[in-house]
């Protein structure tokens, strides 16, 4: 794919993040890989909703500006990369759930994952990193506990985070995130939250250890 087309997709996939009240303004950032070497990333300071193709940064994997001017939180982008060679693409947004859910039970470990068959069978679990400052590089090394096994997680306080070995795996991974988070808020308003029978649990597991690491 050329890269024209790939600034095409990262601003779909923008509109699309943003249609589901995943972004804001200008949060969030999406990168993905052109090559070993050359990364492509949104802007900083710019209305993802509206971005325009030509708008996008290029960055090395050292960090390094070669065109533009990156998102500020590129080091969480680059630690991905560097601890996943399979990662093709890296996805940053601010899904309203599933940071409510870090703020409200910050003791938890990850999104309730025995409750819903998707959770299990999509992503495996969806761990909370806890907090980190905005834009420092201890966003990226938060992330090294869970890296490269899971490619879906909640950013305490502050966001989500989801990478691929292409841009659709990464976005559906944040749209499965913040789906997952929704159901589960609006069942805990209904009630507690029942886990399904511990033999069933066992064989989504399985299931999942079959399809391995990639999200649905």
């Amino acid at each position: 794919m050329s890269e024209e087309l790939i600034r095409q997709e990262i601003v779909a996939s923008c509109r699309r993040l943003y249609d589901r009240n995943c972004l804001a303004s200008a949060d969030g950032n999406i990168s993905v890989r052109l090559s070993d070497q050359r990364i492509l990333i949104t802007p900083s300071g710019i209305a993802k909703a509206f971005m325009r193709p030509d708008q996008m940064a290029v960055i090395d994997l050292e960090g390094r500006v070669l065109d533009g001017e990156p998102s500020g939180e590129r080091l969480m982008h680059l630690a991905i990369y560097r601890q996943c060679p399979q990662a093709k693409a890296v996805v940053h947004a601010h899904p309203p759930h599933a940071i409510a859910w870090s703020v409200v039970e910050p003791k938890l470990e990850e999104l309730p994952s025995d409750v819903l068959s998707e959770v299990i069978l999509a992503t495996g679990r969806i761990p909370m990193v806890p907090y980190a400052r905005p834009t420092t590089a201890a966003m990226g090394e938060n992330l090294l506990p869970f890296l490269p096994r899971h490619r879906a997680l909640i950013l305490e306080r502050h966001g989500a985070v989801a990478w691929g070995e292409s841009l659709t795996e990464a976005t559906n991974g944040l749209e499965r995130l913040e789906h997952s988070a929704q159901i589960l808020w609006l069942a805990k308003t209904l009630g507690p939250l029942r886990n399904l029978p511990e033999d069933e649990v066992h064989a989504l597991k399985q299931m999942r250890s079959q399809i391995g690491d990639k999200i649905l």
